[in-house]
């Protein structure tokens, strides 16, 4: 998926992407946002399809990941990228990803000051509030 700025979105294993999809996740939820390494990093990026989003001269931008059961998360965005429109090509391209693999539906973690960012891509908020790694979180589902 390629935008008209030169962005493009990359999909693939982990072993393809992982280099560069987990220095993101690092830089972003570890180093930023103090969450824990070992709550980071878990075994199920090796399932995942990953997306990581390049700028127009091959800067990695951010990165999201789609688990086999529909639910999108690691979503990441270098502070750089920021408000750009780098999460919503993340986003896209995952859900795309989704509905050709034949899924009904993705659900992901947002982080509460995310929720407006993912309602404008028609996630719609379940439950209540909840924490995961100290941050608080909400679910949100988007059916297609």
């Amino acid at each position: 998926m390629q935008s008209a700025s030169g962005r493009r979105v990359v999909t693939g294993a982990w072993e393809d992407l992982g280099a560069e999809a987990g220095r993101i996740r690092l830089e972003v939820f570890v180093q930023e946002q103090q969450v824990p390494l070992e709550e980071e990093l878990d075994a199920r990026d090796a399932q995942c399809l990953h997306a990581v989003a390049y700028d127009a001269d091959g800067q990695a931008m951010g990165t999201g990941r789609l688990l086999p059961d529909g639910h999108i998360g690691r979503m990441a965005v270098r502070k750089a990228w920021r408000g750009q429109g780098v999460g919503s090509l993340l986003l896209n391209a995952l859900m795309d990803a989704a509905r050709r693999r034949g899924d009904a539906e993705v659900v992901l973690d947002a982080q509460l000051h995310a929720r407006p960012f993912y309602a404008r891509h028609g996630f719609v908020e379940e439950g209540g509030t909840f924490m995961d790694a100290g941050i608080p979180h909400r679910v949100m589902r988007r059916r297609f």
